[in-house]
């Protein structure tokens, strides 16, 4: 049975195309506003959305953007308006809008707009995720301007501080619609003009300069040579030094030109309350294209990602990061990431010791609740340490044996069976 989610601010508009589509033995589903949709998309994946486009808190095209940006358009959306414009009807399809109903919707173009959409068996192109699926966190936004601006006046963008799959993030933010785009890192053999004519007007894209053999550094100055006479754009990317790759021995010319323009990818420094949004776009967009099982970040998880140590260190970041959700999900054996998985895949010189990590939700609760938990565990872990014996774990953590008892009791440390001798 097909799953129909139905968005509209309207109660009565809700209440009828349900009463219809059940009719019709579809499991219908209903949000009210774009926050709840996105709930249920998630959670529901469901087969179809029928989507208004005027909503009081984020209005229907909006959303389909921010679906679109983030490469969860795996399912045909159907927009719907009163108000209804050629000018919005193209805009939603150039997004990725399946169709387009206009209110009040007829009974029978209704139906068989559903029919058409569930029947629809062109594979649904899922598109690459970009920054735009990013856009509520405004130093993100801020950055994807300047990526923007930076582009519109040089055909070459170095991107200093990412590298693979966050690079392409970026690189496909600058990407214009059905424009060509063409990895350089993908082309072994010799670049041809002819190749470089089939991406005409389109990106030329570089994920890594550090792993570019000699040819493809050949290719790379062939393309800068060209780029105004063909129309194209140089995206490329790198989290290893220039100074580096010179002594690795690069063209010190062609390094010169690809570093005339750069944008360095924002520090993930004090934005720790943001880690956890960004981790779960990662992972969305992850599962909706397949490359990894289904999964969803738990609670406690989401809480260890926002106090990594990273956070506080510009070099590493957005890479990290994309590398750590990815290995999360590939690894995980529960379909909920958990805190100790978090712990499990974090390397050790980013984010420390297991066991320091098991203390990272402590930092979310207030002071008080914070120090008795630590406390707790602080006793129980001498506790099994010394074997139950009192008189070892009053030595340990120096308090007097009176108030040593009253402060295990108050934290409701269960003493088990013990032993008084030393």
């Amino acid at each position: 049975m097909a799953i129909i989610l139905v968005v509209d601010d309207e109660v009565g508009i809700r209440e009828l195309l349900s009463e219809i589509l059940i009719d019709e033995g579809y499991d219908v589903r209903l949000a009210e506003n774009a926050g709840t949709a996105r709930l249920a998309r998630n959670e529901l994946r469901p087969d179809l959305v029928l989507l208004d486009i005027w909503m009081p808190d984020t209005d229907g095209i909006t959303l389909l953007k921010e679906w679109h940006a983030a490469g969860q358009l795996n399912m045909p959306v159907v927009m719907m308006s009163g108000h209804g414009t050629i000018d919005t009807a193209v805009e939603a399809t150039r997004f990725g809008a399946f169709d387009f109903l206009e209110k009040p919707i007829a009974l029978q173009k209704l139906l068989s707009t559903v029919q058409k959409a569930l029947k629809h068996d062109k594979p649904l192109v899922r598109p690459a995720l970009t920054l735009e699926a990013f856009s509520r966190l405004m130093f993100v936004k801020e950055f994807k301007r300047r990526l923007e601006q930076a582009l519109a006046k040089s055909p070459i963008l170095l991107l200093k501080g990412a590298s693979g799959g966050m690079a392409e993030i970026c690189a496909r933010t600058l990407q214009p619609p059905r424009a060509p785009w063409l990895d350089l890192s993908g082309v072994s053999s010799a670049l041809t003009q002819e190749m470089l004519e089939k991406a005409t007007g389109g990106i030329l894209f570089v994920p890594d300069m550090a792993g570019l053999g000699k040819m493809q550094q050949m290719n790379l100055a062939f393309a800068v040579d060209r780029l105004e006479k063909l129309n194209l754009q140089l995206i490329v990317a790198t989290a290893t030094p220039l100074a580096t790759l010179g002594e690795a021995g690069w063209d010190s010319k062609l390094l010169a030109r690809l570093s005339e323009i750069w944008v360095a990818m924002p520090s993930l420094v004090g934005h720790g309350d943001e880690l956890p949004e960004i981790a779960g776009l990662l992972l969305t967009n992850f599962v909706e294209r397949g490359e990894v099982p289904p999964q969803r970040l738990s609670t406690a998880a989401l809480n260890a990602l926002r106090t990594l140590p990273w956070k506080h260190s510009p070099e590493s970041g957005w890479s990290d990061l994309y590398a750590l959700v990815r290995n999360l999900a590939l690894t995980a054996l529960e379909d909920e990431i958990s805190a100790e998985d978090v712990a499990r895949v974090m390397p050790q010189e980013v984010g420390g010791s297991p066991e320091m990590l098991s203390l990272l939700p402590l930092f979310d609760q207030p002071l008080r609740e914070a120090r008795d938990a630590f406390e707790k565990m602080y006793f129980e872990h001498h506790l099994r340490l010394e074997g139950g014996n009192m008189t070892k774990l009053a030595e340990r953590s120096g308090l007097e044996r009176t108030h040593l008892y009253r402060k295990l009791k108050q934290l409701d440390v269960k003493l088990g069976k013990r032993s008084e001798e030393p």
